[in-house]
């Protein structure tokens, strides 16, 4: 089977993501001159641009591809919620798993870009966990779209309180008990709550802070040590860890591999890893080997990073790649 058949299955998959949801925000224009009040910049705004970002990132990522994704998420009840919604209708994602709350706040991260330069981000968000009446909704809301038929369900942690020991303990339960794939693209925070999935995905940065190990990634012993033990904590089937410059590493229970990085010209490494983990979650419900898993998941990786700002996957793009030869 050819990639482009594979891709023609991914129009069949139905993949839950729940995690943090944001908008990242766009503020661009010109920059002539320094204000008098204060040695900085005046942008002259011309253009104001919103984009979904973190878990809802991954959800385009997915639709990009074919899919059906479904975002479960807990934002606020505010202008910026209702925007959220409106640009989750705009990709044709569900949003019939978000949880609205009145005591929480809709993360927006705003970029004032001047001439082409990024300038400032402002941050408007909430860190802390969700509380347990809004955990219960959530929970909730996955068992009733878990009796229609989800193909996978892909935990996206961006440390913004959504993804408790709770909510990801009791989300990992339901889904084995239903045969139901899982993916985690984890955060430092709840690093080992994420037992006995199906593929664990951090970076490398990410492995040696949760398991405890300073190494550099030529020392190739120490680095599969961590990589075991990651795995005698976790239960996990498959781990997946992103190696940057240095391509991906995937294991499973027989084999392992070592795909290295294509060379590509990169302009902005922002949402790579949304690309990874939804084109390695989709992959995997395919069937696909481990191997070609983690080559195809590298190399869409890689095509985003070719452009600037948080950018979804080109599936024509990445069709016509593989078809070149993929090297792994």
């Amino acid at each position: 089977m050819n990639f482009k058949e594979v891709v023609e299955q991914f129009k069949q998959k139905r993949i839950l993501v729940i995690g943090d949801v944001m908008i990242d925000a766009y503020l661009r224009g010109n920059v002539n001159r320094v204000s008098p009040e204060a040695p900085v910049p005046i942008v002259s705004l011309q253009k104001e641009e919103d984009r979904l970002g973190g878990a809802a990132n991954v959800a385009i990522n997915l639709v990009s591809m074919g899919a059906s994704a479904i975002i479960c998420s807990v934002i606020g009840k505010d202008t910026s919620g209702d925007k959220m919604v409106e640009l989750l209708e705009e990709y044709s994602i569900s949003s019939e798993g978000l949880v609205f709350s009145s005591d929480r706040q809709t993360t927006v991260k705003t970029r004032v870009i001047g001439n082409n330069q990024h300038l400032l981000r402002i941050d408007s968000e909430q860190t802390n966990d969700i509380n347990s009446i809004e955990e219960n909704e959530l929970i909730s809301k996955v068992e009733e779209i878990l009796k229609t038929n989800i193909d996978a369900i892909i935990f996206e942690d961006y440390n913004k309180g959504v993804l408790t020991e709770k909510v990801i303990r009791e989300i990992i339960e339901l889904a084995n008990s239903k045969n139901i794939v899982t993916a985690v693209d984890p955060k430092s925070k709840n690093f080992f709550a994420y037992k006995n999935v199906t593929l664990f995905k951090p970076n490398l940065k990410e492995l040696k802070e949760g398991v405890g190990m300073n190494f550099s990634f030529s020392d190739i012993e120490k680095f599969e040590n961590a990589v075991n033990q990651l795995e005698t904590k976790l239960g996990n089937s498959i781990s997946f860890v992103t190696l940057s410059e240095h391509g991906v590493f995937i294991k499973d229970a027989v084999y392992q591999y070592y795909i290295p990085a294509h060379i590509r010209n990169i302009a902005d490494v922002s949402g790579a890893g949304d690309t990874v983990i939804s084109l390695a979650t989709l992959c995997l419900t395919a069937g696909l080997p481990i191997k070609e898993i983690a080559g195809i998941a590298n190399l869409a990786g890689g095509l985003v990073c070719e452009k600037s700002g948080v950018v979804s996957i080109d599936k024509d793009l990445l069709i016509e790649e593989v078809g070149l030869g993929l090297s792994y």
